[in-house]
């Protein structure tokens, strides 16, 4: 990808944080498409845990599937310290393609997600609301 493209990606990753209420969907999402090893190439958040930590954030890389039930499970892979840490987490369709739900086991946060935009093959745009009982925030992530 074109250092160019991925500063334009970048500004939009930001400027969807200002517009959380408006984040639209991929227009006629297609859920199959978008499974696959993706690679985590832009983060950006507005919440208090990443402006503290995002020094020591790496890059992950995360595996998209579906599950029977039509949910997708994603697994992310990331490096933290000497080893490799993986979490699955079960996004749970809703009525909108292209939209999820998730529930935190480990901090009983409820996680609102939308795939903004992708073209399937070489970039995807997921945004996520994030509520728990002490606020929320939002982030964006940029697969490759």
């Amino acid at each position: 990808m074109h250092p160019a493209l991925l500063g334009v990606l970048g500004l939009a990753l930001l400027g969807t944080l200002h517009a959380q209420d408006s984040v639209p969907v991929q227009t006629d999402f297609q859920q199959d498409k978008i499974t696959g090893r993706w690679y985590t190439i832009g983060l950006a958040s507005n919440s208090n845990w990443f402006k503290d930590k995002k020094h020591l954030m790496k890059m992950c890389t995360t595996v998209i599937s579906n599950t029977a039930d039509g949910n997708m499970e994603v697994a992310s892979t990331y490096p933290k310290g000497d080893r490799c840490e993986n979490r699955k987490s079960l996004y749970i369709k809703t009525e909108q393609p292209g939209r999820f739900s998730y529930t935190s086991p480990r901090w009983g946060s409820e996680h609102n997600i939308r795939v903004v935009e992708t073209n399937y093959d070489e970039y995807a745009m997921v945004f996520t609301q994030i509520s728990k009982s002490t606020g929320s925030s939002s982030m964006v992530l940029l697969y490759s």
